[in-house]
Parts: structure tokens; sequence; C-alpha cells
């Protein structure tokens, strides 16, 4: 199998071509506007500045709810500027990006790497060997189902002969490929849900709010009319870094005070967008413990409000998971995905500390589509998933 990455646009495979896929249908909003009632809460101020008076936004009658919070605090940002391109922390070396890859994996291709070539230098393939294996492509993560498939694929044809590590490399390369090339998947917008609402989801500390300036830089490159929404009203600082990626995306940015509720600003803010005509809606989330049921309910809680807009909203649910955290990942999707119903990942930290083989665990288990990764904080450091590249940097280089 060719372990060539594919080619085409950045944009194209990470956002796909902006065409309908088979289930578009299901992502199409009712016919029609928000509701009259909420759009006369959120019309513009005279002057046409992004702002909105701090006057309560009645919830429509078919579906009051105390849920629902007053207007949107703040609105920061042009409505359509320029987009400027966000200031990148500035490298170390000009590495392309898959030698990047490859440098943020180097914990888990080394380990299976020094592994490999201590179990079969100058000895052959047997019940042993394999076993050593098998133990060991565990112990760097990759889960006992691909373990047990590497090694069938290893054992054909080769039980009882010598086999040197670099072709057990490339089986390892091929089957880990094998694995993810399902899920390696484009996020595509769907042009008939105007806004394409994408909720971010995750636990503390992931980089939930910096993928989503990644991810308003490309949309926003691409010509598309982005709102952010800051739902992390935990923290101030979460806000704050909101705004400045909106600054630099020309995205405007929905925000309130510290501590406001997130499913009323994300409800106001839907409406509004739907209004002015925004093609993306970004929601960002207050980080959670994926065991803490009551934070958890409040994720819930701003899922169902965006269902009294729109049946299908959101239409995307991103988890974002820590390449460093290992098996852990694994409880978060489990969680996440029922609470949520997460449509997709993106998997950030992919540094020399990262522990990548997990990503293939989780493809393995779960088949969920894994859309980018990324490497570092510069907007160029989330880059389309490719399954290929991710094999070549885990088992070949």
């Amino acid at each position: 199998m060719s372990m060539t990455p594919k080619k085409g646009g950045l944009l194209g495979r990470l956002f796909g071509r902006g065409q309908p896929t088979n289930g578009d249908e299901k992502l199409r909003p009712e016919e029609g506007a928000a509701p009259a009632d909420v759009e006369e809460k959120l019309e513009r101020s005279p002057d046409g500045a992004n702002s909105t008076e701090d006057r309560p936004v009645e919830e429509p009658a078919s579906t009051a709810s105390a849920e629902t919070e007053p207007p949107i605090g703040e609105l920061e940002g042009p409505e359509r500027a320029a987009p400027s391109e966000p200031e990148a922390k500035p490298t170390k070396s000009k590495l392309s990006w898959f030698d990047r890859l490859k440098s943020g994996l180097t914990k888990t291709s080394s380990k299976l790497s020094e592994g490999i070539t201590g179990v079969f230098a100058k000895r052959k393939l047997d019940a042993d060997t394999l076993e050593e294996l098998e133990d060991l492509l565990i112990q760097s993560d990759l889960g006992l189902d691909a373990a047990t498939r590497i090694s069938d694929a290893l054992s054909k044809g080769r039980y009882d002969k010598g086999i040197t590590p670099e072709e057990v490399r490339a089986v390892l390369a091929s089957e880990i490929e094998k694995i993810l090339q399902p899920v390696a998947k484009a996020l595509e917008l769907d042009p008939a849900a105007k806004p394409h609402v994408i909720l971010t989801v995750g636990v503390n500390g992931t980089g939930k709010t910096t993928t989503i300036g990644k991810l308003a830089a490309k949309f926003a490159r691409s010509g598309k009319k982005v709102m952010l929404v800051a739902g992390d009203t935990f923290r101030a600082a979460a806000i704050d870094q909101l705004k400045v990626w909106g600054e630099r995306t020309g995205a405007a940015v929905v925000s309130r005070e510290v501590g406001a509720d997130a499913a009323g600003l994300a409800f106001d803010a839907y409406a509004r967008a739907r209004k002015e005509g925004y093609d993306v809606l970004l929601i960002d989330t207050a980080g959670r413990l994926q065991n803490k049921q009551g934070l958890m309910d409040e994720l819930a809680k701003i899922i169902r409000v965006l269902k009294k807009i729109d049946e299908a909203a959101p239409h995307d649910s991103l988890l974002v998971l820590d390449a460093t955290t290992g098996q852990n990942a694994l409880d978060q999707v489990q969680v996440f995905q029922k609470q949520a119903g997460v449509s997709g990942l993106v998997m950030t930290k992919l540094d020399g500390t990262a522990k990548g083989g997990i990503l293939v665990a989780i493809a393995a288990k779960y088949g969920l589509p894994v859309h980018a990764v990324g490497v570092g904080e510069g907007v160029d450091d989330l880059q389309p998933f490719d399954a290929g590249e991710f094999a070549r940097a885990i088992a070949l280089e």
C-alpha cells in the first residue's frame, strides 16, 4: 500500500469543498429566520456597530424556558473585516509539516523502534516474539484491538521464519494506516445550514480555545463569515483569548461577563448569526472533567437550547483531545460521545511528550472521524489528518 500522503488543497482536505454530503439533508435548518421576537431584541444599534442593548430577550412562546438568559453582552470585532492572519509564535526552524509531525511523535516512534529491534534482532517469528510484540504495542497505547490485528498480519506467511526489524516496521505502518484511513475525514460545512454550528468540547487544558481560533482563521481565509462564541464563561482568560483571535481573523466575537450562563449566550448568538447571515458559528465551552456530572449537565443544556432554534444544531460537535493524555483519552471519548453526540475529533499537542499511539486505539474502538491534528500554537500548526503520514511518522521514521 502506498504510504504517500494524498494531494489536494489544505482547505479542501480539512473543510471539504463546501458541497453537501449524503447526510446534508439532515442538517438543513427549517425555512425562515429566527423567531420574530428574538430578532427584534437582537437588532443592531442605530449606528450599525456590532453591539446589543442590555435588555431581555424573550424566548419564542412555543419553546419558552428558564434556560435562556438576557441577550448578548458584547459583540467584539468588525462584522466582516478583511481577515488578517493570526500571529503565530516564531518557529525555531523551518521544518516541513511531516518533519514536525514526526518530531511530535518521537516518544511513541522511538519506543516502538527500539522495542522492535530488541525483539526481532536475529530471531525468528514465533509465538514468543509475537507475544512480546503485542505487549510492546499495548504499552505504546495502540490498544489491544490494533495490537492483535498487527500481530495477525505479521504472522501471515512469515511464521517460524527470520524477519528483520525493518520488515516488522513496514507491516506495522501498513496496518496502522489501514486502521486510520477510514476515520481520516474532512470537516465539511453544509451550505444549507447557515450558519453551520460547530460546538467544541473537551476536558480542561486540551486546547479548545486555540483550536477554535485556528479554525476561524482557516474559514476566514476561504471567505466565510465567522462568528465566535466565548462560551467558557468560567475563565476571563479564555474570553480574552477568543477576542484576540477575533481581532486577528476579522471574526465577530460574542461574549458576556465572567460567570454568565453559557447556554443563554449560545442561544442568543445563534439567533443573531442566523439573522445576520453568518456562515460559521464556532462555540467555545468550558473545560470539564468527564467524571463531573454537574458540568456535563451544563453542556447538555447548551445543546438543548441550540436545538430550540434548529433541531439539527449543533451540526458538528468536535472533541478536542490532548495527545499527552494517553489512555484517559479513551474514557473522554466515551463520555463526551454520550453527552454531546461527538461527531469528530481534533488531536492537539503532538509534541515530543505526546502519546500519539492512543489515536490508533481510539480509531479502532470508536471509528469517529479525525479531522485535524495540531503540533503547536501557530495558525498553521493545525493541519488535516492524514492516515499515511501519521502511520509513517509512528512506525517508519
